[in-house]
């Protein structure tokens, strides 16, 4: 593992630990996880759109949440633990 791919991850954990602080553990069907992942990449795709300079700090952000949103995506399935949010069943 390079130095670059292990401060990557790192930046990585500390983005989920920063979700799981924010809105605690969650629990979503692959459907409502695909919305919120694909909201994340919108994001990334509105700050490359926006940036003034070639490698903005607020594109990689963006990245990283991604990142830590397919994690927490992972996380759930591994869990296997049915959605308590009240709008999965609609999903």
């Amino acid at each position: 593992m390079t130095d670059v791919t292990r401060l990557c991850l790192e930046a990585v954990l500390e983005e989920r630990n920063r979700q799981d602080t924010k809105w605690g553990e969650q629990n979503h069907r692959d459907s409502v996880w695909l919305a919120i992942l694909t909201e994340e990449v919108g994001e990334v795709a509105k700050a490359i759109l926006e940036q003034k300079v070639c490698g903005s700090q607020a594109v990689n952000r963006e990245i990283l949440q991604v990142a830590a949103v397919a994690v927490a995506w992972i996380e759930s399935r591994g869990r296997g633990k049915e959605c308590a949010c009240g709008l999965c069943k609609y999903a």
